[in-house]
């Protein structure tokens, strides 16, 4: 009999996550059944005893927020890339008790651009400055030479965008939010902001706009997002986004090539069964 294997995705809140769906379906698909994947209800304060009372079952574990900087601190190593932007959004535990943070995150949204034909540009824009953003400008050092204008809300989030890019070797450029109908010009958009924030953008989509990213899956499509494909130009989405990262995860918790196709179909499945 297959040792039982454990996974979870943790965060505050968590009841809407997706990964249960999207890992559940991969571990049908090859055949897990011994293994399990859930969700669980945890903050920052509560993730210290968490990860303390896990035992040799657990495979790993997904983070969202508020826990991705939180974990850092209770690993006994992090990847590069976790470390290029201080945030793990995957865990990967040994048998042993080993615990190695990791970010997918990144890798995932270079994935989701390449599967829409985006491998390289010349210039980009982010609309945002919070966390998911630091990942985009991860992302973008590597497809992006050039200078990527992040569009901000206040002096301080430019500070910050601006720091982040000259740890990571982006030349970023810093413009006011009141511009932000400017950026809809560059080749790629990075839309990072919570939803609602970019509906007022829609109206200003040029008529033959480049590549539109869009981190948000729910609602979907945002009003950028639904402009922007009825001008016929190329969209990615938060769905994507959460697919590839997921698929990351899978591979790296199973040791097993993870069926992305699959595990997409059963992402759109549970949203319209939401929106249903």
């Amino acid at each position: 009999m297959s040792t039982v294997r454990r996974a979870a995705v943790l965060g505050s809140p968590i009841a809407h996550s997706l990964s249960p769906v999207l890992h559940r379906a991969a571990y049908a698909r090859l055949g897990l059944g011994h293994w399990s994947y859930d969700r669980f209800e945890v903050d920052e304060a509560g993730l210290p005893g968490f990860v303390e009372g896990l035992d040799s079952s657990w495979a790993g574990l997904s983070l969202t927020m508020p826990l991705k900087r939180a974990v850092i601190p209770l690993l006994d190593e992090i990847t590069g890339t976790a470390a290029s932007v201080e945030a793990v959004n995957t865990v990967v535990l040994t048998e042993d008790g080993r615990r190695t943070g990791d970010n997918t995150d990144i890798p995932g949204m270079i994935a989701a651009l390449r599967e829409r034909g985006v491998e390289k540009v010349e210039s980009a824009a982010v609309l945002g400055a919070g966390a998911t953003a630091s990942s985009a400008l991860a992302a973008l050092a590597e497809i992006c030479p050039g200078p990527v204008t992040a569009f901000v809300r206040s002096r301080e989030r430019g500070d910050e965008m601006r720091g982040w890019g000259d740890r990571l070797g982006v030349d970023v450029r810093v413009a006011d939010w009141g511009r932000a109908g400017e950026a809809l010009h560059a080749p790629l958009v990075i839309a990072t902001t919570p939803a609602g924030t970019t509906d007022s953008l829609a109206a200003a989509v040029p008529a033959a706009p480049g590549t539109l990213f869009d981190v948000l899956y729910e609602p979907w499509p945002t009003a950028l997002a639904s402009r922007w494909s009825s001008a016929g130009a190329p969209v990615v989405g938060g769905l994507d986004l959460l697919v590839h990262q997921a698929v990351l995860q899978v591979e790296q918790m199973t040791g097993l090539d993870a069926p992305l196709a699959v595990m997409r179909t059963a992402g759109e499945a549970a949203l319209a069964a939401r929106e249903g």
